[in-house]
């Protein structure tokens, strides 16, 4: 039997409750623990706020978690400032609302609403839904718990991370490693820059497919993310293409660059761009003569 579901939203921005019914605070997010092998990350705790003053509640206090309210099962409670751990994610601030990767259908989709469900009595991140009917939910602040639209089960789910560097977590290679490079580069040319930058970091694992990646970009994205890196990076990234690829993206990079970019390269992979250059009068004059 599948897990009943629980919107995410029914529960950020609730009243926050001690096991008498007093009011303690307010919840502002809940916070779950990713792990490279974990197919639905645990929710370990919630953060809540008292005045200025936000504070982490783990799960193990939590007596009832609901649409609308969240209940205390003990009557012992940290108030020390909420501070977050390493590898820790937090659903409003880091996913609700953002693009996120489906792997499988190799696109962009926007998390609408995270799903949660409870299995053996832990609560845990189940999928996403991406619909336009769950965002009209969230933002009418509807509380009720219908079930979603679309379930994206979060085992074809990849966040970004590179808006929340304090969290130390980084997309993970092996999840795009099962795409085709062709796929990859749709992904980084419908992504922002920055979203572009960290799926490309990504396959830095592996310099063979993030240069097969490289090629599939269309001339204006290879030319964006190559003036973004030093030249080391740079050089690093055109020394795995091909040379003909290479000496093409060289040409459209602009002369006061061409000649350290070059240098940086390995002598025979920079002989080889080099001659290809030489051929074409237009870019040639902009080099040392080869």
């Amino acid at each position: 039997m599948p897990p009943k579901l629980l919107h995410a939203s029914s529960v950020i921005g609730t009243p926050l409750f001690d096991s008498s019914g007093d009011r303690l605070g307010r919840v502002t997010d809940l916070v779950a623990r990713l792990g490279e092998a974990q197919t639905h990350p645990p929710i370990t705790g919630l953060v809540a706020r008292t005045g200025r003053r936000e504070f982490f509640v783990p799960m193990h206090l939590v007596a009832a978690l609901e649409p609308g309210k969240v209940r205390l099962a003990g009557e012992k409670l940290n108030l020390s400032r909420f501070e977050r751990r390493a590898g820790e994610l937090l659903l409003k601030r880091d996913l609700l609302g953002r693009h996120v990767i489906n792997v499988v259908g190799a696109r962009l989709i926007r998390a609408n609403e995270i799903e949660l469900g409870q299995k053996n009595g832990q609560w845990e991140i189940v999928g996403v839904d991406p619909t336009r009917r769950a965002l009209l939910r969230r933002l009418l602040r509807r509380r009720g718990n219908d079930q979603p639209t679309q379930l994206i089960d979060w085992s074809q789910i990849e966040p970004f991370f590179g808006h929340v560097p304090s969290a130390r977590l980084r997309i993970r290679y092996r999840k795009l490693a099962r795409l085709h490079p062709a796929r990859l580069a749709d992904l980084v040319e419908a992504a922002s820059h920055e979203e572009g930058e960290e799926i490309i970091e990504a396959l830095g694992e592996n310099s063979e497919l993030e240069a097969d990646v490289f090629e599939e970009l269309d001339a204006d994205h290879q030319v964006e993310f190559i003036e973004s890196r030093s030249d080391d990076e740079a050089a690093r990234l055109l020394s795995s293409m091909a040379p003909d690829d290479a000496a093409d993206l060289i040409a459209e990079i602009d002369q006061d660059r061409r000649k350290a970019l070059l240098e940086a390269m390995p002598t025979e992979q920079q002989t080889k761009v080099r001659s290809l250059l030489s051929y074409n009068p237009e870019t040639a004059g902009g080099l040392m003569s080869p």
